[in-house]
C-alpha cells in the first residue's frame, strides 16, 4: 500500500494517512485481515509524528475499518464492505467542500436526504 502525505496542504496530515488506507480499501489494494505498518515505522518512513499516525489509526478505527490490537498494531477489519470506504471518503470530500462553498451542516444533510429519498423511489 502507498502512503503519501503533502506537508504544503491544507488537509491534515492524520487525515491525509487515513485517505490513502480508505483509498486503498477502496480499490481492493487492501483486505480483510492485512495489516498496517506500524505507527512508528510509518512516522520515519513519511518523517511524521507517530502521534499524527496514531491518530489517522484511530479515525480508521472510528470509521469501523480497522482494529487497534496491542501487539498486533492496526488490522483490516471484514466488518465493512469496500464500498463503505468509499463512501466515508466521498462524505469527508463533501464536507470538507460545503464548508468551502459556505454551506452549513443543516442544508448539506437536507441535500443528501432528499437525494437519496430520489435514488430510494421514494
Amino acid at each position: 500500500m502507498l502512503f503519501s502525505v503533502v506537508p504544503e496542504s491544507g488537509t491534515p496530515l492524520a487525515e491525509q494517512i487515513a485517505a490513502s488506507v480508505r483509498r486503498a480499501l477502496a480499490e481492493g489494494a487492501v483486505r480483510r485481515g492485512d495489516r498496517l505498518p506500524a505507527a512508528r515505522e510509518l512516522a520515519e518512513t513519511l518523517d511524521v509524528n507517530m502521534h499524527t499516525v496514531l491518530r489517522a489509526y484511530a479515525a480508521l478505527r472510528d470509521d469501523g475499518l480497522i482494529e487497534l490490537r496491542r501487539g498486533r498494531g492496526a488490522v483490516v477489519t471484514g466488518a465493512v464492505p469496500r464500498e463503505r470506504a468509499q463512501v466515508i471518503e466521498w462524505v469527508r470530500h463533501l464536507v470538507s467542500d460545503a464548508q468551502r462553498a459556505g454551506v452549513g451542516l443543516d442544508e448539506v444533510v437536507a441535500l443528501v436526504r432528499q437525494q437519496y429519498t430520489k435514488e430510494a423511489g421514494g
